[in-house]
This record gives structure tokens, sequence and C-alpha cells, in this order.
């Protein structure tokens, strides 16, 4: 049986979720796809209730599940507890304990959506590119950090970036695999004119590419270069591997390209499991936006996309992970926008309406 822990968390989490949940029970009654559903609270819904944003019960189910459905964390109630409790915590903590190192986000334009973006639409039309994120080492875990005064009473602060040869190797095999499935390009990301460890990290992603996948196309970059190719020419691109510093920075820089952090999922991976795919968290991009929360015009695509990759990648199911995309395409196609990605002439449509509709285009692509 299929474990899934569901996390809806804090601020719009619960009423996104609540749409997936409505197409796993459509799974359930159509495809024949059973999920054994654990739920559980995290963040700062999990702090109210525990004291505690990762409860050890929320870890221990985590540890017992083949993957995890993620909402969003996090309001403005929680901005003043100590850093240790905050609802982000959460997040972090699940990541670290489930050995969660790949960082997948995807930037794709519907071809209804190529007018919402900031860039001409000729530019972004049609784009689908994936960036995989380095998640657990870098310059965010890198030892020597903090920060010390001085003996004349200056202050420094020490952020380290450091790489092992077996980081940099199983994070560019997650990016090569990726490229197998796709148009078979790989961009490596890197400063590798100024930064030992960007050096290594290039030395060993090239090595890797020649002795195992000698039949990609693999390109390095400079991280300057690749945020100005990012605006200038998108398409270009179809995987790009990179650290975790330039990963948070260029993925973030990528998601507008779409036009709407509402339209944005993601996937954090680990170690192959015994099932074939991978543990994996899959949640949206766009957060808890706390100033919307309980209104009923949250854009589900995001929450319901990374359901989507969270069949693909965790259980391997891609013929149902595209039924869902395709109807999320139909449903864009015909009209419906809720009010992040609306547009002149379009139908303005609530979450629920927005869950309805894509059920329907899911009933009709499996008709």
């Amino acid at each position: 049986m299929r474990r899934l822990l569901i996390l809806p968390g804090d601020g719009i989490g619960p009423e996104v979720v609540d749409q997936v949940l409505r197409i796993i029970d459509w799974l359930r009654r159509r495809r024949n796809i059973e999920f054994d559903v654990v739920n559980g609270l995290v963040g700062g819904a999990a702090f109210e209730a525990t004291g505690s944003p990762l409860p050890d019960e929320t870890l221990a189910d985590a540890l017992d599940c083949d993957a995890v459905l993620f909402g969003a964390v996090g309001g403005p109630q929680w901005e003043n507890l100590d850093f240790s409790s905050r609802p982000e915590r959460g997040l972090l903590g699940l990541r670290k304990e489930l050995g969660l190192f790949a960082n997948l986000r995807p930037a794709r334009v519907y071809d209804a959506l190529a007018d919402a973006s900031t860039l001409r639409g000729d530019l972004v039309a049609g784009l689908d590119i994936v960036i995989v994120r380095e998640l657990t080492g870098g310059i965010y875990f890198g030892e020597p950090r903090g920060v010390e005064t001085l003996p004349e009473g200056d202050r420094r602060g020490i952020n380290t970036e450091v790489y092992s040869s077996d980081e940099i190797r199983r994070i560019a095999r997650v990016a090569f695999e990726l490229a197998r499935g796709r148009r078979g390009l790989v961009h490596s990301i890197d400063k590798a004119n100024v930064l030992e460890s960007s050096e290594l990290w290039r030395q060993e992603v090239q090595a890797l590419r020649d002795t195992d996948y000698p039949e990609l196309e693999l390109k390095h970059m400079y991280v300057d270069n690749a945020a100005m190719q990012l605006v200038r020419e998108p398409k270009q691109f179809d995987v790009i591997v990179t650290t975790n510093m330039f990963g948070d920075i260029l993925s973030d820089l990528a998601a507008m390209l779409t036009g709407s952090l509402g339209m944005l999922p993601s996937a954090s991976l680990g170690e192959a499991t015994g099932m074939g795919g991978r543990r994996g968290l899959y949640e949206p991009v766009h957060g808890s936006a706390p100033d919307i929360a309980g209104c009923g015009i949250a854009n589900p695509i995001a929450q319901i996309s990374s359901f989507a990759m969270l069949l693909r990648y965790s259980f391997q199911l891609d013929e149902d992970a595209d039924l869902i995309d395709s109807a999320i395409q139909t449903v864009l196609a015909g009209g419906l926008r809720t009010a992040d990605i609306m547009r002149a002439g379009k139908a303005k449509v609530s979450t629920t309406v927005m869950g309805d509709s894509i059920l329907r285009g899911l009933d009709n692509l499996a008709a």
C-alpha cells in the first residue's frame, strides 16, 4: 500500500490541500489507485496544538511514509517566536530528517497563460524547464559559520561554502536522470572562475556525465550569466542543476517567468525507495499567503501539480500524473482563472470551483 502523509499546515495550506484530497478520492474511484493516508500537524498549527512546529508524532509518520504532501507554513502571529519554534522550522526539520537532498522546481508556462508573464509572450510561450537545487549542503550548512566579535570590537559574520565529491555527484545524477526523459540537455551552474568549491563542482559534474551519461549534452554556465540568460532566452534551458544558494536564487527568478507563484509546484527528493521511486516532500512554492487565507480565492493549481509530481517521482504513476497535468491545461485553455492569474475576458473562479473544473477535466480525459 502506498503510504502518504498529508500536512496541510497554515494559511491557505488547508484550502488548497482540500482540492488534492478530492483528486485522491477520484483516483480511488476512477483509477483504482489506493493510498494509505495519514494526516498530521506541522508549522504554526502544530505549535498551537503541541508547542512544537514539528511534533515527534509528525516526524515519526513522515519517516514511516513513502511521500509527504505539504501545504504551507507561517503567518504573522508566529513571527515573534524564538527561531527554533517558528513554523518554518517544521519544514526544515522534515527536509533534514528525511534526507531530502534534491529540490526540483519546474517552471512551466501553459499556452493559455503566456500573457501572464512579465516577459514577452514569445519568450515564454511553451517554456518547460526544471531547476534541480542541491538542498542539504553548501553555504547554508557549511562550517564554520556564525557571528564573532573580534579583539578590536568589530563583529564578523562567517558562512562557508563546502561540497564533497559525493554530494555533487548525487545531485548531478538526479539531474541527468531527469534529462534522459526530457530533451537530453543539462546546464550545470557554478562560479568556477572565482570559487574553488565551484571548480570542484564543475569537475565532478563533467566526470559523471562523461562516464555514466555520455549520450546527454552538458553545458556549464556561470551563475551571473545564467540569471541573465533566464530572462533573455529562457527556452534555451531544459534541466538546470546547481548548488543550494544559487538554486535558491535562480528558482525564484524562474518562478516569475510563469507569471504567478500560484502555478508553481516543487518536490524535495531523497534516495530511491524499495518501490523504485524516491521518498519525497511535495509542496507549492507560494507559501501560506495569510492575507487571503479563508477567503476561498487561493489558486490550488500549484498544490495539485505538486501532487502530480508526487505520483510521478515517489510512486511512478506517470500516466496518472499526465492526466492531472492535461486536466489543468484544459481548464486554463477554457478561460477559467483564479484571482492571481485573472485577465480581462476570462472567468474568475474560487478555489473550490477551480477544483471542480479540474475534476471534470479528469472525468472527460478518463472517459
